[in-house]
């Protein structure tokens, strides 16, 4: 059975540059002999994540990014059984929070800056398929 999970954390250190590097190389070794695919968006100090695959690998892997120490106030924002991927494409596509387009933001935020803490995990997801259906995710491997 098929599950996306959508979380978002801080980083621990505010230029998430390196530990999104770091994540992004432990993440694409994994999640491609796990089955796990997704999305991993970053900036100002924020991850927001979507992970999908089978639901005992997602699980398990999410449970281990709760532990992680490169971020500190995980919480989960949506959880769901799926018929299929959307992120599928990518054992983990990035998008830089940062440079979005504002005009793609305030579609879905209050402010020019996305913060998924301040919106539902639903409006979250709904920006990232609008950030694949635009090309604006990079990474695919």
């Amino acid at each position: 059975m098929l599950v996306r999970l959508l979380y978002v954390s801080r980083a621990i250190d505010k230029d998430c540059t390196k530990s999104m590097e770091s994540i992004l190389e432990t993440s694409r070794a994994h999640n491609l002999n796990h089955g796990i695919t997704g999305v991993l968006c970053y900036g100002g100090g924020i991850f927001l994540q979507a992970i999908e695959g089978g639901r005992d690998a997602v699980n398990t892997l999410y449970n281990h990014i709760v532990l992680d120490k490169r971020h500190t106030d995980v919480a989960l924002l949506h959880y769901e059984e799926i018929s299929e991927r959307r992120f599928g494409g990518w054992t983990m596509g990035t998008v830089n929070l940062a440079k979005l387009n504002t005009s793609i933001v305030l579609k879905y935020s209050e402010r020019p800056e996305f913060d998924p803490y301040q919106v539902s995990g639903k409006v979250s997801l709904a920006l990232l398929e609008e950030l694949m259906a635009t090309a604006s995710i990079i990474g695919r491997a």
